[in-house]
C-alpha cells in the first residue's frame, strides 16, 4: 500500500470532528490567539491540556514567553471569532471588534463555553507543529451548544431547531 500524500492525509482528518477553541496568552505586542482544534484534555492527575500549535505561530511565541496560556472554547454563533483568530493577521487586527477580557493574566474570550488557565508545561516539537500542556490553574465554564471543525466547515454540534 502506498504512503498517503499531505492532501489525502488532509482530507482523511477533516472526516474526524474536533471543538473549536482559542489558545491565548498575553505577549509583548498585546493579547496573542490562534485558532486550533487540536486540543484536549490530556490527564486527571495532575489536571493537564494539551494543545498543538504551527511552528511559525506568534501565539507560541507569546505562550513560550508568559509560560502560562488560556484556551476558550468556543460556541455556537462564535464562528466569526474562530475564522478572525485562524489568520495570519497581525496579532491587534485579531481581537478587534472581539469581546475579551483578561483573567489571571490571561487573555480570554468573553462569552466563551469554557475558558481554561494553564501554567505551560512541556514543549514538544512535532512535525510542522509544536505541542504544548500545560497545568491547570483555573477554570470557568457557561453553556450553550459547542462549535465544531468537521469537513472543512465551522458546525454547530446540534443543528438549529426549526
Amino acid at each position: 500500500m502506498p504512503l498517503p500524500d499531505p492532501a489525502s492525509f488532509r482530507a482523511a482528518m477533516a472526516n474526524l470532528p474536533t471543538g473549536v477553541t482559542i489558545v491565548s496568552a498575553s505577549g509583548a505586542e498585546g493579547p496573542a490567539g490562534a485558532t486550533a482544534n487540536a486540543v484536549c484534555s490530556l490527564s486527571i492527575e495532575p489536571m493537564l491540556m494539551l494543545a498543538c500549535l504551527d511552528r511559525g505561530s506568534r501565539t507560541l511565541l507569546a505562550v513560550q514567553a508568559a509560560d502560562r496560556f488560556g484556551i476558550s472554547v468556543l460556541h455556537r454563533g462564535q464562528e466569526a471569532v474562530a475564522r478572525a483568530f485562524a489568520t495570519k493577521a497581525p496579532v491587534a487586527e485579531k481581537w478587534e471588534g472581539v469581546g475579551w477580557s483578561e483573567r489571571d493574566g490571561i487573555p480570554a474570550i468573553d462569552d466563551a463555553l469554557v475558558w481554561i488557565a494553564c501554567d505551560l508545561r512541556d514543549v514538544l516539537a512535532a512535525g510542522d507543529h509544536v505541542i504544548v500542556t500545560g497545568e491547570v490553574t483555573a477554570l470557568a465554564g457557561g453553556e450553550g451548544d459547542p462549535l465544531i471543525f468537521h469537513g472543512g466547515e465551522y458546525l454547530p454540534l446540534y443543528p438549529p431547531q426549526r
